[in-house]
């Protein structure tokens, strides 16, 4: 499981873990809409299977995104006295807002990730 984890954090293949998925550099801090290969550099494997195969890559990014505002809330519940505070909600907001790019490169790699098996 930490194997899987590393490679979808370095931007790898998930078929021959050599060629990158997406053209960008920097995984964690680009921003604009990612850029991906459509074909892996190395063995060649198709990324998008077929038109609309990420769509369901914004679930997985609704749940990223829904996970990241509760640990924002509750590590924000030391530093306020009562627990539902409207000065959390602008901090909860800006932390969403700054991994917004993060998290779409994340949710199509564990996309990626959850069908490599299959093939076309």
């Amino acid at each position: 499981m930490a194997n899987i984890v590393s490679k979808i954090l370095k931007n790898e293949c998930p078929n021959c873990n050599n060629g990158k998925v997406f053209k960008d550099k920097s995984f964690f801090f680009s921003v604009g809409f990612p850029k991906m290969n459509e074909h892996c550099s190395s063995c060649h494997y198709k990324f998008e299977k077929e038109p609309g195969y990420f769509f369901g890559a914004m679930f997985v990014n609704y749940a990223l995104t829904v996970g990241e505002g509760i640990i924002t809330y509750l590590f924000l519940l030391n530093f306020f006295e009562k627990p539902i505070d409207l000065r959390m909600i602008p901090i909860i907001c800006c932390v969403i807002v700054l991994l917004c790019f993060f998290n779409i490169r994340l949710s199509r790699m564990i996309w990626i990730y959850m069908f490599r098996r299959y093939s076309v």
